[in-house]
């Protein structure tokens, strides 16, 4: 296939400063859960997104001193020459494909503890540590300790230019870095020549970037990436105004502009909040101001997006973090002539939450994400199948999908059968409820790349017995049947059913997208959960026409979606619906239309009136795999020679996992897995004392 010539324009090299990108492809500098920690995966992860085809290829944060330890996070370092290594090992991934490496170097202020180097933090003005709710403080810079960071800086561009990077990029954003810090009003309360005015407080990113252009400007393109906007009103940066004002004061400075919004929470809001391309229109004005070439991230999965970006001049480079993560491959299909092969990001953030939680990133639409080296992933292949089996895949949900999909990639004979009427499991029930349409993307994906298997088929409306399952006649049998919400009200607080809550008074997620709902009045919604679901059901049942309370025992509404960077956007969009959300508030019991709940901070039990929607946990579906093994040799002699569960079905879980329990399933089948030994290479150290 060839490449439609409307994309020609994505494709047309980029030059950047002494060094010219290939195509229009820029992997911004996104965080990974891997970085020093894990760096052999790091590296394979940052090579598979060149072979993809990705121009430019850059680091996640690389702390430049041992004043800016990001310790429990596990990004890169370049303290000194010992972190050269590493570094240039993903250099030299990159550049095997003929891509650019970039670097990003960051020192984090008083955002960080420094936990694991023990010094005390810096800033601009004495302020406290923000990460992890530490109990320190960071000290105000006197002038030599700003000669001292301007140094280190330097220093650490030098490094780069020594591991073989071809671009260093000077980072002032997400008001998480020194000099974001400095140019924030509410950061630096200094009144010397680097406070008060925006000129004295954009005075040291103007130097970085003078510093940087003159140490390794001959041969690395200097890329200056700014926020141009807090989305916080006149309490922040606006761009209409300072955003605007401190980028025209060194429009032609650095070699290219990487432009977005802050803070982080903004910058990579899940399509719960944000559609593709949102942040269009804070940063439009930049290439009027500028001649440099410009880019700015906004989720882009479409290369028709892409292209009208470019053609309306708010970009020259299409930025991207999660939709390289989704798809690594994303250039090679729209260059390749198969821009319907991308698999596309559903903006869910599973990739900020693995990185949150100082572990290896993970993805809901590519399994393969993070196992690279571990397991020998490749994102788009598989080996070639090792019998002429032929197995049965009971369930289309996303671990049932990627089963069948990487299957039938394989080449084997695969029939995939679904009980409901419609494939994609809780995929498509979660699609259709307030924000989550993108959800739809996980099944969609696969649904389109099986439509061209002729050796997979797909039964709707079968659901199957065990007989019917030994009649089959299949070589093995994959169970991907799902879970279901409890009734019950057991859960993380609650170890024992709720008195009062059963099947006949309380509704649960699977009971609302099946089409039921309470009574006329007040509704209670009991998150238990912690994640998204809960809130999605408040959403939509105040948009029908209900008084909705929400309660929790955490201590804050949906509390793991901080994780997700969502936390504080589902607590803003639940109070401007309405919705009224009490925290620390555990189920009790319930008495015909009253719920009694304990107040977990006073101690006091309050009663609510109104109907029950319960979220709390689910239970595997998993009737069909005991009535299999209740047929003892049945299925052996049916010429059955395994039966497995995987997702859902296994155990209960995010849709990522689901999809990485499918994937897993297809690479192993017919393999020899022996549950003793650990199934993936890891990284072990060398030892000074042994």
């Amino acid at each position: 296939m060839t490449r439609d010539p409307r994309y020609d324009i994505l494709f047309e090299p980029i030059k950047i400063g002494p060094v010219t990108a290939p195509n229009r492809f820029y992997q911004v500098p996104h965080c990974n859960g891997m970085g020093r920690v894990f760096p052999d995966s790091m590296i394979a992860m940052r090579g598979m997104k060149a072979a993809g085809g990705w121009g430019i290829v850059c680091t996640e944060q690389c702390d430049f001193h041992h004043t800016a330890d990001i310790t429990p996070y596990t990004e890169t370092r370049m303290w000194d020459d010992a972190d050269i290594g590493y570094l240039a090992g993903m250099c030299n991934a990159v550049h095997e494909h003929g891509s650019l490496a970039g670097v990003e170097l960051v020192h984090n202020g008083h955002t960080v503890g420094n936990l694991y180097s023990r010094e005390i933090p810096i800033g601009p003005s004495h302020r406290p540590v923000e990460a992890n709710h530490y109990p320190g403080q960071a000290r105000a810079m006197d002038k030599q300790d700003i000669r001292d960071y301007r140094r280190w800086h330097r220093d650490a561009a030098l490094r780069s230019k020594k591991a073989g990077f071809d671009l260093v990029i000077v980072y002032h954003g997400h008001d998480g870095t020194v000099p974001s810090h400095f140019l924030s009003k509410r950061q630096n309360q200094r009144t010397d020549e680097y406070g008060e005015s925006l000129e004295n407080r954009l005075r040291l990113y103007r130097e970085l970037l003078e510093e940087t252009k003159d140490a390794v400007g001959d041969t690395m393109g200097v890329i200056a990436r700014f926020a141009v906007d807090e989305m916080m009103g006149s309490d922040g940066l606006e761009w209409e105004n300072e955003g605007r004002e401190a980028l025209e004061m060194i429009a032609e400075l650095p070699d290219m502009w990487d432009v977005n919004v802050s803070d982080w929470s903004n910058d990579s809001m899940t399509s719960r909040f944000a559609p593709e391309g949102y942040q269009e229109d804070y940063v439009r004005f930049v290439k009027q101001v500028t001649s440099k070439p410009v880019s700015t991230v906004g989720r882009y999965t479409s290369p028709d997006a892409m292209v009208t970006a470019i053609k309306q001049g708010v970009v020259d480079l299409i930025g991207a973090a999660r939709p390289s993560i989704a798809d690594p491959f994303l250039p090679r299909k729209i260059e390749e002539g198969r821009p319907e092969d991308i698999r596309e990001c559903i903006g869910c953030n599973i990739c900020v939450a693995w990185d949150m939680l100082s572990a290896p990133i993970r993805c809901t639409q590519n399994p393969t994400m993070s196992e690279e080296w571990r397991k020998g992933w490749h994102p788009e292949q598989i080996a070639q199948k090792t019998s002429e089996s032929h197995i049965l895949v009971v369930g289309s949900g996303p671990a049932g999908l990627e089963a069948a999909h990487q299957l039938g990639k394989r080449g084997y004979q695969v029939t995939l059968a679904e009980a409901r009427g419609e494939p994609g499991g809780r995929v498509s029930r979660e699609s259709r409820l307030p924000g989550l349409a993108a959800w739809a993307r996980v099944r969609d994906y696969r649904l389109g790349q099986m439509r061209e298997m002729v050796n997979v088929e797909t039964y709707l409306d079968s659901e199957l017995t065990a007989e019917q399952v030994l009649e089959f006649g299949a070589d093995h049998v994959c169970l991907a049947t799902g879970a279901t919400w409890q009734h019950d009200g057991v859960g993380r607080a609650n170890r024992y059913p709720v008195p009062g809550m059963d099947r006949n008074t309380i509704l649960t997620p699977d009971d609302i997208m099946d089409g039921k709902r309470p009574a006329k009045g007040p509704v209670i919604v009991f998150d238990d959960d912690h994640y998204y679901l809960g809130g999605v059901m408040a959403e939509l049942l105040v948009s029908e026409g209900h008084d909705v309370t929400i309660i929790t025992p955490e201590t804050m509404v949906a509390a793991w979606t901080r994780y997700t960077l969502e936390q504080g956007h589902i607590e803003k969009r639940l109070k401007q619906a309405g919705i009224t959300i009490l925290t620390r508030r555990n189920m009790l019991r319930i008495s015909g239309s009253e719920a009694v709940v304990l107040n977990t901070l006073t101690d006091q039990e309050e009663t609510l009136q109104g109907a029950v929607v319960s979220v709390t946990m689910r239970l595997p579906n998993d009737g069909l795999y005991n009535d299999l093994m209740a047929l003892g040799e049945g299925p052996l002699k049916a010429g059955i020679k395994s039966i497995k569960r995987i997702g859902d079905c296994l155990g209960p879980a995010m849709i990522a996992s689901a999809t990485y329990e499918g994937h897993r399933y297809a690479r192993e089948l017919d393999t020899n897995v022996d549950i003793d030994v650990v199934p993936f290479k890891r990284e072990h150290h060398k030892l000074e004392l042994a």
